[in-house]
């Protein structure tokens, strides 16, 4: 296991968390890979990979699942 040991109970990784952070203040992939400094296709993976967590099919409904889970505050 690497650094996310202590938050084993989030279902977030923390890199995820701020993309998802930046997504819902309404930043585009773009502005979200040049804050992070990571590639538009890293963001891209990122959102993918927790989509695929909480199996649903867009951005939005990963919204609502993740603030209904407590794992993003807004």
């Amino acid at each position: 296991m690497k650094g996310n040991e202590h938050n084993s109970k989030f279902l977030l990784t923390h890199r995820e968390r701020e993309v998802f952070e930046l997504l819902v203040q309404d930043k585009t992939t773009r502005d979200i890979a040049g804050l992070l400094f990571i590639s538009e296709k890293t963001v891209r993976n990122h959102i993918s990979n927790v989509m695929q967590k909480l199996n649903v099919k867009g951005r939005s409904q990963a919204v609502v699942e993740l603030i209904k889970l407590g794992e993003l505050i807004i």
